[in-house]
């Protein structure tokens, strides 16, 4: 009886989550507020680890994670967790983005009233018995422009409840389509126009190379004087000492802050003043939030180690429970032309090209092409999978095509793996009979319908008389017995391929044997 997968719990979270992976078929440990050591000694006892922010997914407790097949994150942010090491590993890390997308985006629009109306400071001034109402003068929110850096799941829920506030509002986005900035209502800017436009500044973007910083004095510097700056994202994304110098002077009017460079932060130059507001980055911190990213997540990681359903994934293809169980068939059609591909060559490729023909080009490529490249690698590469095979055809320059032809051929559907090296193309195509049994319909552009099994005799011959009885002699007296036999010609008299499928292995002595029958230019085992 095969195993219950088993997930580590390192961070809090709903004990809901806990009872939907029971539901679901997986056993978990909840184990929170372990040490680093205390973990990587533990970690390799698991398919599953499910963190929040508070644990460290590093590469060197992934190196001791030698059973570990997925990562979950409750929450959107992965800084946590090095995703480029788990890649490697062929681990895959889920995040669930959507979780607490409302409660981010309503943290952030609360955060620009307090700004507004100097809540905090009135609200310590009152407490402390005082009556200023002539000290705290705030601002409207009516008819100001709201600038929004990154306009995706939680910036556009902001920009919807900026409109709603009467507001203008401005977006920058790269990957903003002028038909979803309609949609939104917003108006699409560059950066440098949303800078020198906008009365609130929001981030909602992550952090990255390219946005790490990016609220510095050059860019404060192109800001309207009075400007008040609200980050819920992520604390690397602002200068911290340049926005003080800004406040200093009074370009910058005050600053909203969920998010520091360092968390906690221990001597935050930003803190004392009252025209910064700063809480301990409580983006997602509500009743609803906390359950639904628990839940989700337990749900997602479930799916994957029960069905191989693939939900928000950072480094691999999204593959719903749906789409897994149609994909099965395919991917075992994927499966067997890699495997056949890599088993015929020689060198390591320089070119993979994959063609999906009818049926197959209207499926969810993404996932049969990994599962091609995992297979063909594997003979030459240690530790390749679904994960990390995308990643190393990048790293070693294999360039990988992907052609989808919808177009009726004399099958159905038609999967063709083609492998380029230094010296030679190898081809090797498969169909499905009856939608779910995997056959081979070409090699090396020959034709032929034959079913792969575990030992697997391949032979490049001329087409000649007495050859197929010269093999079947010379296999029959080692007692290996012929379960399938398969030809292939391009034209009589000339090139041939035999594909037979035997019953138990074939050693070096005996394909040695077959190798010097007459009119055999080639002979090749094969294992699947």
């Amino acid at each position: 009886m095969k195993a219950m997968p088993k997930v580590l719990i390192a961070d809090k979270l709903s004990p809901r989550a806990v009872e939907i992976f029971a539901e679901r078929g997986v056993e978990t440990d909840v184990r929170t507020g372990l040490s680093k050591e205390e973990l990587a000694e533990i970690i390799g006892r698991y398919d599953g680890l499910a963190v929040r922010s508070a644990t460290k997914v590093t590469k060197q407790l992934l190196e001791r994670a030698r059973n570990l097949k997925v990562i979950g994150r409750a929450g959107i942010g992965v800084d946590n967790i090095d995703v480029a090491a788990a890649t490697q590993r062929g681990i895959v890390v889920m995040n669930t983005p959507y979780g607490n997308s409302i409660t981010t985006a309503e943290h952030a629009i609360a955060l620009m009233f307090a700004l507004a109306r100097q809540i905090p400071a009135a609200d310590r001034s009152t407490q402390a018995g005082k009556w200023e109402k002539n000290r705290f003068m705030g601002v409207e929110l009516t008819g100001k422009t709201l600038g929004i850096i990154g306009c995706g799941n939680i910036g556009s829920i902001v920009a919807e409840r900026g409109i709603g506030l009467k507001m203008k509002v401005i977006a920058y986005d790269p990957f903003l389509s002028p038909e979803r900035a309609v949609e939104l209502g917003v108006e699409k800017v560059d950066l440098d126009q949303l800078f020198q436009r906008a009365d609130f500044i929001t981030l909602h973007t992550p952090l990255t190379d390219s946005t790490r910083n990016m609220i510095d004095a050059a860019a404060i510097a192109k800001m309207k004087k009075g400007v008040r700056i609200i980050n819920c994202a992520r604390g690397g994304l602002i200068v911290e000492e340049d926005l003080k110098a800004a406040l200093d002077s009074g370009h910058v009017a005050g600053a909203a802050l969920d998010v520091f460079v360092e968390e906690p932060p221990k001597n935050c130059s930003l803190f004392g003043r009252e025209d910064v507001v700063a809480t301990p980055h409580l983006g997602a911190a509500t009743t609803e939030a906390q359950e639904n990213v628990a839940i989700q997540i337990a749900e997602q990681m479930a799916d994957f180690l029960v069905s191989g359903a693939v939900v928000n994934a950072l480094n691999m293809p999204s593959l719903t429970a749906e789409e897994a169980a149609r994909l099965k068939p395919y991917m075992t059609l994927a499966q067997q032309l890699g495997s056949f591909a890599g088993q015929l060559t020689r060198s390591f490729p320089r070119e993979i090209s994959i063609e999906y023909e009818g049926h197959a080009a209207e499926l969810n490529i993404k996932p049969l092409t990994a599962t091609v490249l995992t297979a063909l690698l594997a003979p030459q590469l240690d530790s390749v999978n679904m994960v990390n095979a995308p990643v190393i055809c990048r790293e070693r320059d294999i360039r990988v095509s992907e052609t989808l032809r919808t177009e009726p051929t004399d099958y159905q559907t038609v999967l063709r793996v083609t492998v380029t090296t230094a010296n030679a193309t190898r081809t090797v195509a498969g169909t499905l009979f009856g939608g779910s049994k995997p056959r081979v319909i070409e090699v090396e552009g020959i034709g032929m319908e034959a079913e792969l099994g575990p030992h697997m005799l391949l032979i490049r011959n001329n087409d000649k008389p007495g050859f197929v009885g010269n093999l079947g002699r010379t296999l029959g007296e080692a007692g290996i017995n012929i379960a399938t036999f398969h030809l292939g010609r391009d034209a009589p008299g000339g090139n041939a391929l035999v594909l037979a499928q035997v019953d138990q292995p074939i050693d070096d002595a005996v394909l040695a044997q077959v190798c010097a029958l007459p009119n055999v230019r080639q002979a090749r085992v094969l294992r699947f």
